[in-house]
C-alpha cells in the first residue's frame, strides 16, 4: 500500500460523498416510485396472487432465456460479418476481429437484464429487442478490453485477451521489446475501438422507430460517457490515499451504469414504458450495480477461485481501491495499517501474505461493515423493483438480485 495512506486518519464513517444510502434517486424518481408503490401494494392484496406471480415469473423466466439465446446468435452473426468484412478492408483487421470474438460471451447478463425489462413490461418484438440485447454484451466486451489495457491485464477468463494474443503473436515472428508492447497495447485499443463502434452499429439496425433508435442511441452514449468517468476516478486513485477515494462513486459510475441502469432502461424505452417506470428501472439498477460491484470486491479477496474463476491475489496485488479495503485502513490501527502498507500493492503477494491481509480485514470489522453494505444496497434494488414493478417483472428482478448478491458464497 502507497505511503500516501499512511497519514491519513479519517474515521469510518467519514466516506466521501458517493452512493449507498446516499443518492439513489434519480430526478423526479421520489414521487413517480412513491406513487407506483402504492398501486402495486393495493394489487397485491388480491387473493390468490402469489399462486399467478410464481406462474407468471417462471413463463417470463422462460421467454427471458429463449430471447436472450436469440440476441446471442446475433451476436456472433455480427462478429463472423465483421472478421468478412475486415478481412476485405485488410486481413490484420480481420484477424483483430477473430481476437476479439475469442473473448465475446460469458454470462449474458447484460443483453438478459434488457430482455428482462422489455418482455416484463409488455414488449414482445424479438427482431426489435436482439439487436438491442446483443448491443450491451458489444459494449460490455469493448469496456473489458479497455480495462484489461488500463490495467496492464493480458487474460480473461483464464486464456488471452486481445492483447496477449497479440504478444504472443508478436513473439512468434520475433518482435520483442518496446515495439511489441506498444503493438500489443494498440491491438487492445484498437479492438476496443471496434466493439464500441459495432454496439452502436448493433442499435442503429434495430427493427424499431427511428425515434426510438434515437433515444437507445442517447442511452448508450451516456452509459459510455459515465463509465469513462467512472474509469477515469480508479485510475487516478491509484495516485491518490485510499481515504481521498470515494469507492462507492466509483463503482456507481464505472459499473451500475452501463452494466445495469442502462441495459434496462433499454428494454424500457423499446418497450415503451411510462416515465415512472423507467425511472424505477434506473433507480434498481444503480443499487443492483453497487451490490455487485460489491460483492464482486469481496469475492476478489475472499471468493473461491474454482466456484468464481476470479482469483483472489490480484485485486490485493494492484492495491485495487475498494470499499472494502477502505473500510479496512479506516477500521483498523497501526499494527493492521502496517500489515496493508506490507502486503497491498506489493506485485508479488503470495498466499501468506494475502491471508495476514484478510485476517486484518476481518478483525477490524470491515469485512462484516462491507458485507452489511451490500445487504443493505441489495435490499433497496429488491424493494424498489417490488413496490414499484408490474408482476411478474418485480419478482423476477428481486431473484436477479438475491442469485448476484449470493454468487459465489
Amino acid at each position: 500500500m502507497d505511503e500516501r495512506d499512511a497519514q491519513d486518519g479519517t474515521a469510518v464513517g467519514d466516506a466521501p460523498t458517493g452512493l449507498a444510502g446516499r443518492g439513489l434517486v434519480a430526478p423526479g424518481g421520489t414521487a413517480a416510485a412513491a406513487d407506483l408503490r402504492g398501486a402495486h401494494a393495493r394489487d397485491a392484496q388480491a387473493p390468490g396472487a402469489h399462486a399467478r406471480d410464481a406462474q407468471a415469473r417462471a413463463a417470463l423466466a422462460h421467454r427471458v432465456e429463449h430471447v436472450t439465446a436469440a440476441a446471442e446468435r446475433l451476436l456472433v452473426q455480427a462478429v463472423e460479418d465483421r472478421v468478412r468484412h475486415g478481412r476485405d478492408l485488410a486481413p490484420e483487421h480481420g484477424r483483430l476481429w477473430s481476437d476479439l470474438g475469442s473473448v465475446l460471451g460469458g454470462k449474458l447478463m447484460r443483453p438478459r437484464l434488457t430482455v428482462t425489462a422489455y418482455l416484463g413490461l409488455g414488449g414482445t418484438d424479438v427482431d426489435a429487442v436482439a439487436p438491442v440485447a446483443a448491443a450491451q454484451e458489444m459494449l460490455h466486451t469493448a469496456m473489458l478490453v479497455h480495462d484489461d489495457l488500463l490495467d496492464h491485464d493480458e487474460v480473461r477468463r483464464g486464456r488471452p485477451n486481445v492483447a496477449g494474443v497479440t504478444r504472443a503473436r508478436l513473439a512468434a515472428a520475433g518482435v520483442t521489446g518496446t515495439a511489441q508492447h506498444e503493438q500489443a497495447g494498440a491491438a487492445a485499443l484498437l479492438a476496443g475501438d471496434a466493439a464500441l463502434a459495432q454496439a452502436f452499429a448493433l442499435v442503429a439496425g434495430a427493427a424499431v422507430p427511428a425515434h426510438l433508435v434515437g433515444e437507445l442511441v442517447r442511452l448508450l452514449a451516456a452509459g459510455v460517457d459515465t463509465t469513462v468517468a467512472g474509469e477515469l476516478l480508479d485510475v487516478r486513485a491509484e495516485v491518490q490515499a485510499l481515504a481521498d477515494v470515494d469507492t462507492l462513486l466509483v463503482a456507481q459510475l464505472k459499473t451500475a451504469a452501463y452494466s445495469f441502469r442502462v441495459p434496462l432502461e433499454s428494454g424500457a424505452v423499446l418497450a415503451g414504458a411510462s416515465r415512472a417506470h423507467r425511472i424505477a428501472l434506473a433507480l434498481v439498477g444503480t443499487a443492483l450495480g453497487l451490490a455487485y460491484q460489491l460483492t464482486d470486491d469481496d469475492l476478489g479477496v475472499f471468493g473461491d477461485p474454482a466456484a468464481t474463476g476470479k482469483s483472489v491475489l490480484s485485486d490485493l496485488r494492484s492495491g485495487k481501491r475498494t470499499e472494502l479495503l477502505r473500510l479496512t485502513w479506516a477500521r483498523t490501527g497501526a499494527s493492521g495499517r502496517a500489515v496493508l502498507r506490507a502486503h497491498v500493492g506489493l506485485s508479488d503477494l503470495d498466499d501468506a501474505g494475502a491471508a495476514r491481509v484478510r485476517d486484518v480485514m476481518r478483525s477490524c470489522g470491515a469485512l462484516d461493515e462491507a458485507r452489511a453494505l451490500t445487504r443493505r444496497t441489495a435490499g433497496i434494488a429488491r424493494t424498489l423493483a417490488t413496490t414499484t414493478l408490474p408482476e411478474p417483472l418485480a419478482g423476477y428482478l428481486a431473484g436477479v438480485v438475491d442469485d448476484l448478491v449470493a454468487r459465489g458464497h
